[in-house]
């Protein structure tokens, strides 16, 4: 027999939750700004894309594709909104924890065939490269910062597409440290977590003056002061051995690991930090640099586990990549191009918040049954929700627009009663 779903309930129930997500980030917009967020949100997830003309598509309007894709890029080209910039990061903080973790990472949006994309850079080609070749090509950076929320799931709070050919650009550093501010002026206080490529003196020195707390993994030729000696990092880790046996999760399997930990000072700031050192994982033992203190093996097995949750950033990274095709965008202003970023990020958010719901929500349910997965579990569950989504809302008829249909007076016009 047939699986018994009502579709349009379900249709209706997804789009109404799309829309209050959409005007709880819109709200002190214009009434056409209103309708543009909620439009280019509901296409981007009911395509799973974020070219123009595949949103348009899922809008269904009457009027001509090109106009409907013309309106579109004519918002986009304003640039992100400052009021929904700014009420996008109260929802997040709603479904954060107090003192929450902050992933920052970079990636970069390769687009080897783009000539009229605006100061188009050269990156480095991640999903190409190894770690024997380097492989360049024409490109965007993107600064990304994350945080958990609450369910252990990333949304974003920082991303900004940047290239070192615009004009008035100063260096990569400077938009990372605009995230750790903007970070710290949001949670107040945040644990910041970061990769080999962020241990640089200024980082643990900008951290320090933003009173935050981070975990960062050094680099093999990182010296540290130990018993007022300076020492390289990797000689201190090869005396030592893990005494504190855990399991981590790490790159989607677990994984027994032992950690130990000893008192140093860093060169930038002379501060006393701790160097916890994770064996039996990668070939070289991980070096952790972390200011928060660690008085017991629970402490110190914080730190590692903090550090092993950076994989779902990149995970973050490739779905956004995946889902909603992020390298495939034609969009060439800069300006355009982050805040189509922006939209991506909220279509993003939103995986999250659906994520946020019990497993047993009717919903979430009916959105998990059609995307149909193989897996029953699974540790990130975005592109699940993804494809649940576009595939519930690939029954409907027509887009959002009919929801915000203005409320005019039945007679405006004057009536003249003829009397003879």
């Amino acid at each position: 027999g047939f699986p018994v779903v009502n579709f349009t309930s379900n249709t209706y129930q997804l789009k109404r939750k799309i829309l209050t997500f959409t005007n709880k980030i819109s709200k002190h917009l214009s009434k056409p700004n209103k309708k543009f967020t909620a439009d280019i949100t509901y296409g981007i997830l009911a395509s799973k894309s974020c070219l123009l003309t595949d949103v348009a598509d899922q809008l269904h309007e009457s009027s001509k594709k090109i106009n409907v894709v013309d309106r579109l890029s004519r918002h986009l080209e304003k640039g992100t909104p400052a009021s929904a910039a700014a009420s996008y990061l109260q929802q997040v903080k709603k479904w954060t924890p107090d003192e929450p973790v902050v992933y920052i990472d970079d990636s970069d949006v390769v687009k080897p065939d783009g000539h009229k994309f605006e100061s188009l850079g050269i990156v480095r080609d991640g999903s190409e490269s190894t770690s024997t070749k380097n492989v360049y090509k024409k490109g965007y950076h993107v600064t990304e910062a994350c945080v958990l929320t609450r369910s252990n799931h990333p949304v974003s709070i920082f991303s900004k597409i940047h290239s070192s050919s615009e004009k008035a650009y100063k260096s990569v550093n400077t938009i990372t440290f605009q995230s750790m501010e903007l970070g710290a002026a949001l949670f107040g206080k945040a644990v910041f977590c970061m990769d080999r490529g962020y241990d640089d003196n200024k980082m643990f020195l900008k951290l320090d003056e933003l009173g935050q707390d981070y975990v960062i993994r050094l680099k093999s030729n990182r010296k540290l002061l130990y018993h007022n000696k300076w020492t390289m990092a990797s000689e201190l880790r090869n005396r030592r051995k893990g005494k504190i046996k855990t399991n981590v999760f790490y790159k989607g399997k677990s994984h027994e690991a032992y950690l130990s930990h000893v008192k140093v000072q860093i060169t930038a700031s002379r501060k006393a930090i701790y160097l916890v050192l994770v064996y039996g994982i990668t070939e070289h033992p991980m070096m952790l640099a972390t200011n928060k203190k660690i008085s017991s093996r629970e402490e110190a097995i914080q730190v590692a586990r903090t550090y092993f949750s950076r994989w779902k950033i990149e995970e973050y990274f490739r779905c956004k990549k995946q889902v909603f095709q992020f390298e495939n965008f034609r969009v060439r202003k800069l300006k355009a191009i982050n805040a189509l970023n922006f939209y991506i990020t909220l279509c993003m958010a939103f995986l999250g918040l659906v994520s946020m719901g019990p497993e047993t929500n009717a919903l979430k349910v009916s959105i998990i049954k059609t995307a149909d997965p193989v897996k029953q579990k699974v540790f990130f569950c975005y592109y699940r929700l993804a494809k649940g989504i576009s595939g519930i809302l690939s029954y409907a008829k027509e887009g959002v627009r009919l929801w915000f249909r203005t409320k005019r007076p039945k007679y405006r016009q004057l009536c003249l009663k003829l009397t003879v």
